[in-house]
């Protein structure tokens, strides 16, 4: 078992639980902290989510709140925010945003995360971070602090900051989603405990760009989302 300890960019969805069974998988659980960030989202849903993940590892669970430096943004996934989140796919969505991001794209988010990350793993003895983007976020620059540019980059950043003792991997960086959704399926994650949907309701609404996504991946690997069963 590799001895390192690991910290977790834990969302409470699909590709950061996963991200998390492979860190539990090849760090051992006690060598495993899953880190939730809430920036002023318009539910809590995935954090309760998240939650339920790091207690079904049992991996310490931290929470960090950065919802201030959000609080000039006018992205529709804010709170604050009076723009209707998108009901149709990321591919519809960018045929209307002339090559910019999309509207539920918060700014720099990825960046800020992994930034406040970095520092919280270095004073936890940490020696790696983990975080699930993937492939289809950062098509079509709908999410650009997704991209492989992005994690090679940050990853530059956070090593040469601390000294070389701290790096970051991104295991589905290159992936679409339905290949994240194959990986946890063999790994067991509990899907069932996950929560993707942009919007707060009590169950989810099937129509955002996230449930879209996350509907074709398990489509694509012929099962049913256990989160809908």
């Amino acid at each position: 078992m590799n001895k390192e300890k690991v910290m977790v960019l834990a969302s409470g969805g699909v590709d950061s639980t996963t991200c998390l069974g492979m860190a539990v998988k090849q760090y051992g659980a006690e060598q495993v902290i899953a880190l939730s960030i809430t920036y002023g989202q318009k539910h809590t849903k995935e954090l309760e989510a998240a939650k339920k993940a790091a207690a079904f590892y049992q991996v310490e669970h931290l929470h960090l709140d950065l919802t201030e430096i959000f609080r000039y943004s006018d992205c529709s996934l804010l709170s604050h925010s009076g723009k209707e989140i998108p009901r149709e796919s990321y591919a519809e969505q960018l045929k209307h945003t002339e090559g910019k991001p999309v509207s539920t794209y918060v700014p720099f988010r990825n960046g800020l995360f992994l930034s406040a990350a970095a520092s919280i793993a270095l004073s936890k003895g940490c020696s790696v971070i983990y975080y699930g983007a993937h492939a289809d976020d950062a098509a079509g620059n709908a999410y650009p602090d997704c991209s492989s540019a992005f994690n090679a980059a940050m990853n530059t950043a956070i090593r040469e900051g601390s000294g070389g003792q701290l790096r970051i991997e991104a295991p589905f960086v290159n992936w679409p989603k339905a290949e994240v959704v194959k990986k946890g399926l063999e790994l067991g994650v509990p899907y069932e405990l996950t929560w993707s949907c942009y919007e707060g309701g009590d169950r989810p609404c099937g129509m955002c760009g996230t449930c879209i996504d996350r509907a074709a991946a398990f489509a694509a690997n012929g099962v049913k989302d256990p989160a809908l069963s």
